[in-house]
């Protein structure tokens, strides 16, 4: 239920994204870092209400690093594409962050991959390339870009990666004392590519719509999800995790269409189609192969 809760906000997340990205007032780079900044602070401050852990001092470097392919690659690469990418095609893209998971998975975990897990990984990328071609066609404000597919693949790779390779790592600490730390190195790494961007943007100029969706990112889709998802990876195996991923395209794809900020088309529905049809393979797979 953890992991299910934090997909659902992300899958919110999207959409008020979007909608920052649209508005153009704070830039993509500012954004992440008043998203790292607020739950530094809110994790730190959490810490001191619960038992004091110690952590060990080989594992600054390993924890600094999960932080880096965790959280400032996939959300900085993550609020880029969005100014390229329509909410439907973001969510859609998200889809493959499972099939990354359970390569990362098979590499540094051992688990196995079969032959439904291969087959669905090519219908999975084809929905994905057959995607690429019917986006980049589009005109108009909701067009998705090349640089915006590209950058949601990235996205998907790092974050997958984090979720394959870590979880050892994860399950050795608390959630507090894990998240207060990779959130603090997130916004250490942040620091000089924003500082220019929160010097020269007006925050008071800033709409009171977009102040609260901000709000939102902070709170909700970055302490409260983050929360959430090391406390599921303690628990469930790191394919099964990104398998919640599915509740993304669903709520954005309702959110954003009775928003007005996206239309559905049938080769939106058909790359839908095709990914999560190479989803269900990988997942059925998973469930014979564990």
């Amino acid at each position: 239920m953890s992991v299910a809760g934090a997909y659902t906000i992300f899958g919110l997340n999207i959409v008020f994204c979007k909608d920052i990205a649209n508005s153009e007032a704070v830039s993509p780079i500012v954004l992440f870092t008043l998203r790292a900044l607020g739950a530094s602070v809110l994790f730190w401050l959490l810490s001191f209400l619960i038992p004091k852990e110690k952590v060990e001092r080989g594992d600054y470097l390993k924890i600094a690093v999960a932080s880096f392919v965790g959280l400032f690659v996939p959300q900085l690469t993550f609020l880029k594409a969005i100014t390229m990418a329509t909410t439907i095609d973001t969510a859609i893209m998200g889809t493959l962050g499972p099939i990354f998971t359970m390569i990362f998975a098979f590499l540094f975990l051992g688990e196995p991959i079969t032959g439904k897990k291969a087959g669905g990984v090519a219908l999975s990328f084809a929905g994905v390339i057959f995607l690429i071609f019917n986006s980049v066609h589009e005109g108009g404000v909701s067009a998705t870009s090349p640089w915006g597919i590209v950058l949601l693949l990235l996205n998907s790779l790092s974050f997958s990666l984090y979720l394959g390779m870590f979880r050892p790592l994860i399950s050795k600490y608390s959630v507090v004392t894990f998240s207060k730390w990779t959130f603090l190195f997130s916004l250490l790494l942040s620091l000089p590519f924003s500082f220019k961007g929160f010097l020269t943007t007006d925050f008071t100029a800033v709409p009171s719509l977009v102040k609260w969706e901000i709000g939102y990112l902070v709170f909700f889709a970055t302490f409260v999800a983050y929360f959430l998802i090391p406390f599921g990876q303690k628990h469930l195996r790191p394919t099964l995790v990104s398998m919640y991923t599915y509740l993304q395209p669903i709520i954005a794809a309702i959110v954003s269409i009775w928003a007005g900020m996206d239309v559905l088309t049938w080769q939106k529905l058909a790359a839908t189609v095709l990914i999560v049809g190479g989803v269900v393979l990988v997942s059925r797979s998973r469930a014979a192969a564990a």
